[in-house]
């Protein structure tokens, strides 16, 4: 059975993104699979170090236990969830958990803007967009799953083939019974031969699932993503980090130019294998 990974930090916007979770897992007829992760510090002297661990390891468990137990009642007891906690750095720990585990998709919370750093995201969910090789759903505080009927890949269209995990995409678009809407983030005034036979090369490949094409080009290129996941009514955002600067684009420091924030919708990022 395939298994929903949830990283819960155990935190409200973690919650949510684990009830989100849960309810996709029910549709789609998944395991529910929680990891949460607490780092030791190294400041401490060795002793001090012992008990602290012993502290961090007990709390973590209890709140795990508690965790599974309100999902178990949130769910009527119809998934089947695992559950395990892990010691050391967050991004090491959740690679080995995927690794093992061979998730069909990755989850956090988006726990919006933090005060200290002024930035979209926490810096594990960060760098989890940026680096995870599987398929990772961040959740904003306030969305709650139903179905996903509606979803937009945002793409550049450079590198088609060396970029896009097509086959990926058709994949979760098939299992959701989406419609797929392909936005193209280029621009509009320059024309690219590379840019032209990719478009074509996109839709050839995606042509079994029909997608609609979009195209925007803007100077306030986050107010347009904004407007258009609300007038297409999107359920969720794809992003490709590794090949253009949309995820930069999205997590711009200025309050007034947050798409993910401002959208209150989830966004996936995907990576070529």
């Amino acid at each position: 059975m395939k298994k929903l990974l949830v990283a819960t930090d155990f935190s409200d916007c973690g919650l949510n993104a684990v009830n989100y979770a849960a309810d996709m897992a029910l549709l789609m007829n998944m395991e529910l699979y929680l990891v949460h992760v607490y780092q030791i510090p190294i400041a401490y002297a060795e002793t001090a170090l012992t008990f602290q661990f012993e502290d961090l390891q007990r709390s973590a468990e209890k709140n795990m236990i508690e965790l599974v137990e309100k999902m178990n009642k949130r769910t009527g007891g119809k998934l089947n969830i695992l559950s395990e906690v892990r010691s050391g750095a967050f991004f090491s720990e959740l690679n080995i958990v995927c690794d093992l585990i061979k998730p069909y998709a990755v989850i956090m919370g988006n726990n919006g803007l933090t005060a200290a750093a002024g930035i979209l995201f926490g810096s594990n969910t960060l760098y989890a967009m940026k680096h995870l090789q599987w398929p990772l759903i961040t959740v904003p505080p306030l969305a709650r799953f139903s179905s996903v009927k509606k979803i937009c890949l945002a793409c550049d269209l450079e590198n088609i083939s060396s970029s896009v995990p097509i086959q990926e995409i058709k994949n979760m678009v098939t299992d959701y019974k989406a419609e797929l809407h392909v936005l193209n983030t280029g621009k509009k005034d320059e024309y690219n031969t590379e840019i032209v036979f990719s478009s074509s090369l996109l839709q050839s490949q995606l042509a079994p699932i029909i997608p609609h094409y979009h195209f925007i080009s803007s100077d306030k290129f986050d107010e347009a993503v904004i407007d258009f996941i609300k007038k297409n009514e999107i359920d969720l955002l794809i992003i490709l980090p590794k090949r253009h600067s949309l995820l930069d684009k999205l997590i711009h420091t200025s309050h007034t130019k947050q798409v993910i924030l401002h959208s209150h919708i989830p966004v996936m990022s995907m990576h070529m294998h």
